[in-house]
């Protein structure tokens, strides 16, 4: 699969992360060709940090993975949205989603 189309505006495309199970929101990260590629191959994500500029396999730490059910691209190409299985949370804060802090 050619993934070109994607990285035409960008190097960098959001990746906004659901449950399968429950279509709950639960991260954004962000994503490179090659971290695109990594996750196709291997049916979990990958993703690309911009603090640590370095790529970075979900759950690869602390074993919370995530299994690609599907990818979806936005209208523009620009923008993926990938439903997984998720094991454990998929938070850093130990809360399931990223998504806990209520602002209005």
């Amino acid at each position: 699969m050619n993934l070109d189309s994607y990285f035409l505006k960008a190097e960098l495309i959001p990746a906004i992360i659901t449950d399968d199970d429950t279509n709950e929101v639960l991260m954004l990260a962000y994503m490179n060709k090659e971290s695109m590629q990594k996750t196709l191959d291997t049916g979990y994500t990958w993703f690309y940090s911009r603090s640590r500029n370095e790529l970075w396999n979900k759950g690869a730490t602390s074993g919370h993975t995530q299994r690609v059910m599907s990818i979806m691209a936005d209208c523009d190409d620009d923008t993926l949205l990938i439903r997984v299985k998720q094991t454990g949370v998929a938070c850093h804060t130990g809360n399931k989603t990223c998504f806990f802090k209520k602002v209005l």
